[in-house]
């Protein structure tokens, strides 16, 4: 497990349990967290083993033996997956097109002679089906309309260890290795300040406001179904109206399956595939035949999510300044010597010091929070473009900033809605604009008129007096 972290709704662990089930061998699940990834912190490692701890209690009735790794120190992990490709017959891993997964995957087939698969369990169409990369999110959204019908008709078990026809794995099978590769106890895995001040992770990046784990996961959906998703599509752009539905930082970390959110969602709505409508427009409205609330969630949940997902599984340098169209980077670059009124250095932005309050309450929730609301990101990243020396500075500190920070970065999505701010997906705009060129603009002036903020200001920006 290295993405779909989840014991519900997941092809790579069902792809798992059909080979134990046709070999006749006993099946090990292996989750490992490594201390020293990009941007290793205690927020992130939190999650992670929170979510650890879920799966070890899911799968622990089950005929299957997990091994939740936590390495301790640097390198610790040295020899441990190639010890255990040795006693497998099949490997079985997640398909991720983001972060250092896929390099990680490929080193790790070129060193390994037993068959591996990597498996997309990572939304509603899968990645191979776009036939090309698409840069607009009408065209995207019409291709949907064309093609993924019949992929909703076939969704991933829903518990596929359950009565499971598998030989039990025995502890024995890996003593071996565990032995010189100690399991995480049950006691790490509730990810209690004592165990995450040891490890040498940053420790400055507190815990996020939210737990990490399937559980929590179904929890913070099922309250979204039942509280928000009415009043979604009405206020969903209001920070302060609370009806985001929290549910990226476990979608990320694989805690919880956009199948599984799909079908929960139909299920309220009383929907089936039948009521799908037969005219592909590649309009936001219209072809689900749900309520306008829960086709603006699902045009988030799945155009929006899965055209990252495209990009990133298709363009190796979906992260660099070079992805951008190219009337972005013209136009950027025609404007590159522009006057700036106001530049921050990397410390003040993270530290919420400048000199718009809507800003800093932006900055401040994620840090505070380890999330943004959504609306209030475009608008963050915007200010960063506006507020540095040039846009490839710009862009640089928002990767940094978003992946240090926010629970949900690191991923196709959170990547869709930075370089967004930078004109990836959109078109150009008019009236042109010192900095901006042609990039779409905005400003905390124009949003505090069309949402109410100072609530939002008041609980977040504890700088909101600098100047």
């Amino acid at each position: 497990m290295i993405a779909n972290r989840r014991t519900r709704c997941n092809f790579s662990l069902q792809r798992a349990v059909d080979w134990a089930q046709h070999l006749n061998k006993p099946l090990v699940i292996f989750e490992a967290l490594r201390i020293d990834y990009p941007w290793a912190s205690r927020r992130f490692h939190r999650f992670v083993m929170q979510g650890m701890g879920a799966n070890a209690a899911a799968i622990g009735p089950t005929p299957a033996l997990y091994y939740p790794y936590v390495e301790p120190t640097k390198d610790a992990d040295h020899g441990l997956l190639a010890a255990l490709a040795k006693k497998s017959c099949v490997i079985v891993t997640d398909d991720f097109p983001c972060f250092f997964l896929p390099r990680m995957v490929r080193a790790f087939a070129r060193k390994v002679d037993v068959k591996l698969e990597a498996i997309d369990s990572n939304g509603l169409l899968p990645m191979k089906a776009g036939d090309r990369t698409f840069t607009v999110a009408h065209s995207f959204r019409r291709f949907l309309h064309h093609n993924l019908r019949d992929y909703l008709v076939e969704f991933p078990q829903e518990e596929p260890l359950i009565n499971a026809k598998i030989p039990r794995a025995e502890a024995s099978l890996i003593a071996d290795i565990q032995k010189r590769y100690p399991p995480a106890s049950d006691e790490l895995l509730k990810a209690t300040s004592d165990a995450l001040d040891v490890l040498p992770i940053d420790q400055s990046v507190g815990d996020a406001v939210m737990d990490g784990g399937s559980v929590a996961a179904q929890q913070t959906l099922t309250s979204f179904l039942s509280s928000k998703l009415e009043r979604y599509g009405d206020e969903r752009n209001s920070p302060e109206a609370d009806v985001a539905s929290g549910l990226s930082p476990y979608l990320h970390f694989g805690h919880l399956s956009a199948h599984d959110v799909f079908a929960q969602l139909a299920s309220q709505e009383k929907w089936d595939v039948s009521m799908l409508s037969s005219k592909a427009t590649g309009s936001r409205e219209g072809w689900w035949n749900m309520s306008l609330s829960a086709e603006s969630f699902l045009d988030e949940l799945i155009t929006w999510r899965e055209i990252g997902y495209n990009m990133c599984s298709r363009e190796s340098n979906y992260d660099r300044y070079e992805s951008l169209p190219d009337w972005a980077q013209e136009t950027l670059q025609d404007h590159v010597q522009d006057k700036r009124p106001h530049l921050y250095d990397l410390d003040q932005l993270e530290q919420g010091r400048t000199y718009d309050d809507l800003w800093n309450a932006a900055q401040g929730q994620l840090v505070l929070e380890g999330r943004m609301h959504n609306y209030l990101r475009m608008l963050w990243g915007k200010k960063i473009l506006e507020w540095s020396p040039t846009p490839r500075e710009a862009l640089q500190v928002l990767i940094h900033l978003n992946n240090k920070y926010a629970v949900d970065g690191r991923n196709p999505n959170s990547y869709s809605g930075i370089f967004w701010c930078l004109g990836r997906y959109d078109r150009a705009w008019g009236p042109e604009r010192p900095i901006f060129g042609k990039i779409r603009y905005m400003s905390s002036d124009n949003t505090a008129k069309k949402i109410p903020v100072r609530r939002y200001i008041e609980n977040y920006a504890p700088n909101r007096l600098f100047r």
